[in-house]
């Protein structure tokens, strides 16, 4: 009887054991894929974003932020798939940086975007505590990321949005929010779901809960 308690005792030890937030090698690697392919996307979202957000500031100033949240979905994605902290920042700049070597017009300013939005979608998943990745909680990060945006111009460049009015930053603010958690939330959390269903994620948790609702 001793014997078989005491083989016992570590198996229910270790299955109320916390998950590790520690990054293993497979999570630097993946979330280096990860801000690589999704880099790619920004570059190609840079023409059509980038049109659609003049139109759209056209017919309203401020309302191009709904253009903006293709922008956003590295540290959305990257917060779902590896769950660990710092996984959103992380391919978010990782993504940002592919797109400015790449080439687009905001050159440098591109990382300091990259970080800011990391920040902003990582500080979302710091509050649940990386352990909710719901649909909901995507959005959030979405959301987040665009206020990290946000916060972001409003000070930054040449003419910094501080400098214009009251109205163009509120329509902007809520723009970018809507933009953040539609494009950047729903999206990328689809996007998660669908590249888990396919078998690319299975060691990771949202690769094993895709196995378990088949």
């Amino acid at each position: 009887m001793h014997a078989s308690t005491s083989a016992s005792t570590p198996v229910a030890a270790h299955s109320k054991a916390p998950r590790s937030l520690r990054w293993r090698v497979v999570d630097i690697v993946v979330a280096a894929v990860l801000g690589v392919a999704i880099g790619l996307v920004f570059w190609a979202w840079n023409t059509i974003g980038g049109t659609w957000f003049v139109a759209m500031d056209g017919l309203t100033p401020g309302l191009g932020g709904i253009a903006v949240g293709i922008w956003l979905i590295g540290g959305v994605i990257g917060g779902l798939v590896i769950r660990k902290p710092g996984a959103a920042l992380l391919v978010e700049v990782i993504a940002a940086l592919v797109s400015m070597l790449i080439g687009n017009v905001w050159g440098v300013s591109t990382i300091f975007s990259g970080i800011v939005q990391g920040l902003g979608a990582e500080l979302v998943f710091a509050i649940f505590l990386y352990r909710r990745f719901t649909l909901p909680v995507a959005m959030l990060a979405g959301v987040g990321a665009a206020v990290g945006a946000w916060v972001f111009e409003l000070f930054y460049g040449s003419s910094p949005n501080i400098l214009k009015t009251l109205e163009f930053n509120v329509i902007y603010l809520v723009s970018l929010a809507v933009s953040g958690a539609l494009l950047a939330g729903l999206v990328g959390w689809f996007a998660v779901r669908g590249l888990a269903a396919t078998g690319a994620l299975n060691r990771f948790a949202v690769g094993r809960e895709a196995r378990r609702e088949v």
